[in-house]
């Protein structure tokens, strides 16, 4: 009778997938099992279960046909970039695609960073001049995390530090200058910024790729100061030009009289 069958013995750690005829029947638990032989062509295909990854040709014939109840799947997408952790130790880093572990006693995660540009808004930031005029700074940068390693695992949190390092080299700016000195140097923060956080921005793993200011917010009676004095200059220039165009029309006047004086006809 023996001979007539094909016994399979499934262990504990592992699972049998069963062809028949070359199509995918279904999948064996650990136990032993029978098969009668010459009613059709049986395959089997055994797999241990405390390996780490499931290998590339079960893909297609076990993960596509079954529920996949012995498998856990991460997909890493094309502007991703992965990092392997097992059991809470870094393996190695993912590019972009999919990527199936056997489950088991095995803790398996995928760390994944978005590695397109990014934004970040510095907003609100409440910061004292020189002459201890206060103010507010909303701050917008550009960014690209270059290395995952540095930003996922030797970094808590890469965004909070990143902010605050922006944080504090615009403060530092700030700090060095006066009023009117920033009103009228805004634009050149924008260089301060890069070469002062440029390098620390790297330890943490991403780049600056540019930077600036978007507005500053002085306080009412800050701006009210201002606006008086704005209204003061444009009437200072607008007596200058007044006097200018009288000082032009008299001297026109002069000159038409000396020539009438001159000339008897006139």
């Amino acid at each position: 009778m023996k001979s007539l069958l094909e016994i399979v013995t499934v262990k504990d750690n592992e699972i049998t997938l069963v062809f028949k005829d070359g199509n995918f029947l279904k999948t064996l638990k650990p136990g032993r099992y029978a098969f009668w032989k010459g009613v059709a062509k049986f395959d089997f295909e055994t797999y241990d279960l405390n390996e780490l990854e499931v290998p590339k040709e079960v893909e297609k014939k076990y993960v596509n046909t079954t529920s996949g109840f012995y498998i856990r799947t991460f997909f890493v997408e094309s502007y991703e970039e992965g990092l392997l952790m097992v059991d809470g130790n870094y393996v190695r880093k993912l590019k972009p695609g999919r990527y199936d572990f056997w489950k088991n006693e095995h803790t398996v995660s995928v760390l994944k960073a978005d590695m397109r540009a990014l934004q970040m808004e510095v907003s609100g930031q409440e910061i004292l001049t020189k002459d201890k005029a206060a103010l507010r700074i909303n701050f917008q940068l550009q960014y690209r995390v270059k290395d995952i390693e540095k930003a996922l695992i030797e970094t808590k949190d890469m965004t909070k530090q990143l902010y605050l390092v922006m944080q504090m080299a615009i403060r530092e700016y700030v700090g060095t200058l006066t009023l009117d000195e920033l009103l009228a140097k805004k634009e050149s923060i924008k260089d301060f910024v890069l070469e002062s956080a440029e390098q620390k921005a790297k330890e943490l793993g991403c780049e600056i790729l540019t930077c600036g200011i978007r507005d500053i917010i002085l306080p009412g009676d800050v701006k009210e100061i201002m606006n008086q004095v704005l209204v003061a200059e444009k009437k200072a220039q607008a007596n200058t030009i007044m006097r200018r165009e009288e000082t032009a029309s008299t001297r026109s006047l002069l000159n038409t009289a000396k020539l009438m004086e001159e000339n008897a006809m006139l």
